[in-house]
């Protein structure tokens, strides 16, 4: 299983199949080369060869344990985590004697009057095999240490989010039940239809975080939202839409705009007598659409928009949580009015 963040939960080693990881075996096995020179012959007339035997012999190593864990992914994917770290363990020393025992019956007979191993075959053997079982057993550690850690971090920042969706599902809630008690005697055709928005409203809040939703989807939501409060507030207020810019079937997080909306209504429109605008632009780029709700500010309503974040730090969670640093939400007050605006990476 893969998080949004990439991280896979079912094992803790990488994707040795890709070429991240090949790139740092190779890495890695040169470092070890370069340092196992110098050791061995320090800045001798030759220590260049050593080196590039020495290199070829790792890296030979290093791709081969590489391959063999990724033809095993599979399997380890379906064993514990101690399990699978011996496997893994055990698979890259198997590996290492076997390139070993070739390098000494093999290619050393071969290389003529100057043999490329000068040890005797034991001494060959446990030198390479602890050298490999420390290497191993500190790689298979960071492995282990960091897929917990970006697993700890997953963890913190669902339950960063969860909690931030269940402080915001009463609040959202009680607005809406307000709205609809206040029209129950006056206007029960429009308390009806305005019960029908807020159960569409409340089936998408109660919808995973991480639900996505196509951009019209997202705007008939707003709309219904739209719907009740304007029941409410009447001619006070005002929309302008301008979202032509962006395609419909554009995938956005699930209750994106409805919260900003909101919002923009209770800092913007609320505070003020004579209410005001609320504008919803869009806007798309080559590889982003960017969303902007803005509102009308005061004096009056500045001090009453620094009071309420939480919906701005729950979308901006998702956000973070479904595209990383591709999507966020950012912020600024400019010409009397404040903006909140939405960026989405396009997903092709």
């Amino acid at each position: 299983m893969t998080t949004s963040d990439g991280v896979q939960r079912g094992t803790f080693l990488p994707d040795m199949c890709g070429v991240r990881a090949l790139f740092g075996v190779v890495i890695i096995g040169e470092l070890l080369a370069i340092i196992l020179t110098l050791i061995g012959s320090g800045t001798n007339p030759g220590a260049l060869e050593r080196l590039s035997m020495m290199s070829l012999f790792i890296q030979w190593i290093g791709l081969s344990a590489a391959a063999v864990l990724c033809l095993s992914r599979g399997v380890l994917g379906r064993l514990p985590e101690n399990a699978a770290a011996i496997v893994s363990y055990l698979l890259i020393l198997i590996v290492v004697y076997l390139i070993a025992e070739i390098v000494w019956w093999v290619i050393n007979p071969l290389s003529g009057g100057v043999p490329l191993v000068t040890l005797h075959r034991a001494d060959f053997l446990t030198r390479v095999l602890g050298i490999s079982a420390i290497v191993a057993a500190l790689v298979l550690r960071y492995f282990f240490v960091q897929h917990h850690w970006k697993l700890r971090m997953v963890s913190e920042a669902e339950a960063r989010l969860d909690a931030l969706q269940a402080r915001i599902r009463p609040h959202f809630l009680f607005n809406c039940m307000n709205t609809i008690a206040s029209l129950t005697r006056t206007e029960p055709a429009a308390a009806e239809r305005a019960i029908e928005d807020l159960a569409d409203l409340f089936r998408a809040s109660m919808a995973e975080a991480r639900t996505l939703a196509t951009f019209e989807e997202e705007c008939d939501l707003v709309r219904g939202y739209l719907n009740i409060e304007a029941a409410r507030l009447g001619e006070r207020l005002r929309l302008q839409w301008d979202v032509e810019a962006v395609p419909p079937e554009t995938k956005v997080p699930l209750l994106t705009l409805q919260p900003l909306v909101e919002n923009a209504i209770y800092h913007g429109i609320e505070p003020r007598a004579e209410g005001g605008v609320i504008t919803i632009a869009a806007a798309r780029f080559d590889d982003r659409v960017t969303i902007t709700v803005s509102n009308p500010v005061t004096e009056q309503t500045t001090a009453h928009q620094r009071g309420n974040r939480l919906a701005q730090a729950n979308v901006r969670e998702r956000l973070l949580g479904q595209f990383g640093r591709r999507g966020g939400l950012d912020t600024v007050l400019r010409d009397g009015c404040y903006h909140a605006v939405v960026t989405i990476p396009l997903v092709r």
